[in-house]
């Protein structure tokens, strides 16, 4: 590991006339405890000095961002590692001295025994419940556990003070309406936030019960999409960013896989293809609709000015095809034996573990980008995707 910090300035974006500093847009994928992956790719993100301007998070992504965005920047990673700390199940034995098979039977009792007790800090088993015999309760408490204690952690970790104070990171976290199905994006520069939007983006059914904000009834975000990915290229589309964006995505889920041939294996690939990141049916849409705006402003531009004012015509003006966004693609590499509640699996060894894997992982993206001398400046496709695929793990 190093401790040598760089600052913006190491990928700064070269035009011809000046330099302009990127916007940085973190984007965090729901995946429960995989989501330990995430924290350990912003500890590398946060030493090296890169500063996400944009946090977008889903489910577990989703109270990871507000950790990061809800905090002053001297408090966000001792913060983010008391939540991982709090959440993680103590273990059997030290999960780095033992067998392979050993560490997947650990595996197997802790995550069996947060399934009986729930997580501290974050959930536990409602008793009574009436709802586990198919009996009707308030919407509310339909789940299996109870996330109170998760509200409290929330309240505890994150300052929404600052989160919502005037020039804070911008924090944009998903979720969907039960009514309707559809998906709304709770986003700092439009309202304030609160622990109820993140709760909401993390309600995640049976197991946890929709949320109510302002009326109406949210589940888990990543059951509409799992990837908020098509936030950050919404936004790009619709407004006249100015200089380029270099957008973090850390997905938790691999769409491709070996055949399954066990029922673990089958439940397992089921789960990774339903979470897995849509990321390049979003970056198709956006690119057409990229190729649309630069040939609507380069007709709009032959115009004679008697055209260009009439009122029709006007919103062409403001078309901006000058940006460029640049994702880095991280991805984490952990098999966890092919275990189907691989995202329950809160031992403390394997959250350290996909911590470090996380760290490591940027790490070795930040000396690639610097190795080939990437400079994240404009392109004419209008979208770069850096593809840093990471060598398999165990």
């Amino acid at each position: 590991m190093s401790n040598k910090t760089t600052s913006k300035a190491n990928i700064r974006t070269k035009t011809k006339a000046e330099s302009v500093t990127p916007r940085v847009a973190l984007v965090l994928q729901g995946g429960g405890a995989l989501g330990a992956y995430q924290a350990g790719v912003y500890h590398a993100m946060h030493e090296n000095g890169l500063t996400p301007d944009w946090v977008v998070g889903t489910s577990i992504g989703a109270i990871n961002a507000a950790i990061i965005a809800g905090n002053e920047r001297d408090l966000r990673l001792s913060r983010l590692k008391e939540f991982w700390e709090l959440v993680g199940h103590g273990d059997l034995m030290d999960m780095s001295k033992v067998s392979d098979s050993v560490r997947h039977f650990n595996t197997w009792w802790t995550t069996n025994d947060v399934t009986a007790r729930g997580v501290p800090g974050f959930f536990a088993p409602r008793s009574p419940n009436p709802f586990v015999l198919g009996m009707p309760v308030a919407p509310e408490q339909a789940s299996f556990y109870d996330t109170t204690p998760l509200a409290e952690t929330l309240a505890r970790l994150v300052d929404f003070k600052h989160l919502n104070s005037p020039g804070a990171m911008r924090l944009t976290v998903s979720a969907m309406k039960v009514a309707c199905g559809s998906l709304v994006n709770f986003d700092s520069r439009d309202q304030q936030i609160g622990v109820e939007h993140i709760m909401a983006s993390g309600a995640l059914p049976p197991g946890f019960a929709p949320v109510r904000v302002d009326g109406e009834l949210y589940w888990d975000g990543g059951l509409y999409s799992n990837t908020p990915l098509e936030v950050v290229l919404d936004d790009e589309s619709k407004t006249d960013v100015d200089g380029n964006t270099l957008c973090v995505m850390v997905d938790l889920w691999s769409a491709n896989g070996p055949e399954p041939a066990t029922l673990d294996q089958i439940t397992n690939r089921q789960k990774d293809v339903t979470f897995a990141s849509r990321s390049e049916r979003h970056i198709e849409n956006y690119l057409r609709m990229y190729q649309l705006r630069r040939a609507a402003k380069a007709l709009y531009d032959k115009l004679p000015p008697a055209l260009r004012s009439k009122s029709d015509l006007k919103e062409f003006a403001g078309l901006n095809d000058n940006s460029t966004i640049h994702i880095v693609r991280l991805r984490y590499g952990g098999h966890d034996w092919n275990m189907p509640s691989k995202d329950i699996n809160f031992s403390r060894g394997s959250i350290e573990w996909r911590w470090e894997q996380g760290y490591e992982d940027a790490m070795q993206a930040r000396q690639r980008i610097l190795a080939n001398g990437e400079t994240f400046g404009n392109s004419d496709a209008g979208l770069v995707v850096h593809e840093l695929v990471m060598p398999p793990v165990s």
